[in-house]
């Protein structure tokens, strides 16, 4: 099992942008992908300045180590430019087909023994492995957000993943300082097969009239030790990510319990996505 010196991110939002910082900081050689040139230069920037002002000042990394880590990060608009890295981590939108048709385009472009990992929080990895000709070299690898401080990685295998793709992937992860768990290849896997609901019972809650939000996500933080509540935390997640999760659980698992609650849905629609929009179930001050 050769060791991982290279790794390509593709989506320089919060989560990419993310994983591609931990593997930059960790001595790895980094392209981060986007299509939009004005995301990838905000990543690269953002990236940039929490290395220098908060690893290095604070004395997490040293100055020429903090300098490293900004020469390993390259952005690019190019996948071609993929060809050479030994492991591939996608951080795109959650949707089934958008994944599929970016895994058939890596498949032609990085090289053979290349692994191909999808950050997914709900999608069949044997479904999206099926979309290339290397299912053995196909993994989920599901950051928890943000991901330079949240410590777990789920890991997933598809049907066809090999031992050496997990052995690899459970490396790299653990060379990142995570805790890794590893889930079989049911909808939602391990975290979000828990959490979704809760966050979807929650709306049904607010929805029903049974409190208002304050009080759920202050009943929950303060009666059961969650450091947010779970309104609160669907909106820093993304009431559009929740809802996608949601029906990926729903038509999944086949359970009427996973419907979605006609109050998040209708938030989505009204483009109420969460802190990203500055408004989701609570409003915020422009960031």
């Amino acid at each position: 099992m050769a060791q991982i010196k290279s790794v390509g991110v593709v989506g320089s939002g919060q989560m990419g942008s993310g994983i591609a910082q931990l593997a930059a900081v960790n001595g790895l050689e980094v392209w981060l992908h986007d299509s939009d040139s004005t995301a990838l230069s905000k990543a690269h920037q953002s990236i940039s300045s929490t290395i220098q002002t908060l690893l290095v000042s604070k004395g997490h990394l040293t100055k020429e180590k903090g300098a490293e880590a900004i020469r390993n990060l390259r952005c690019t608009s190019k996948l071609e430019d993929f060809r050479s890295v030994d492991i591939v981590i996608e951080a795109i939108v959650e949707s089934e087909l958008v994944k599929m048709e970016l895994f058939a385009k890596l498949d032609n472009i990085v090289k053979g023994s290349a692994i191909l990992a999808s950050n997914t929080s709900s999608i069949s990895i044997t479904r999206i492995a099926s979309a290339t000709r290397r299912p053995s070299q196909v993994i989920g690898m599901h950051f928890m957000n943000p991901p330079p401080i949240m410590r777990l990685v789920e890991i997933i295998r598809g049907a066809a993943t090999s031992d050496d793709t997990f052995n690899a992937t459970k490396l790299l992860a653990e060379r990142f300082g995570k805790r890794v768990i590893c889930s079989q290849d049911y909808s939602g896997f391990v975290v979000n097969r828990i959490l979704m609901p809760m966050i979807n019972e929650a709306f049904y809650a607010l929805y029903t009239g049974v409190a208002t939000k304050e009080d759920i996500d202050a009943g929950m933080k303060l009666g059961t030790n969650h450091p947010m509540g779970p309104l609160e935390l669907a909106d820093h997640i993304g009431l559009d990510v929740c809802l996608s999760i949601m029906k990926v659980l729903h038509t999944g698992l086949g359970d009427a319990k996973y419907v979605p609650c006609p109050l998040l849905v209708h938030y989505v629609d009204a483009g109420r996505l969460g802190r990203k929009k500055g408004i989701g179930v609570y409003k915020y001050s422009k960031m």
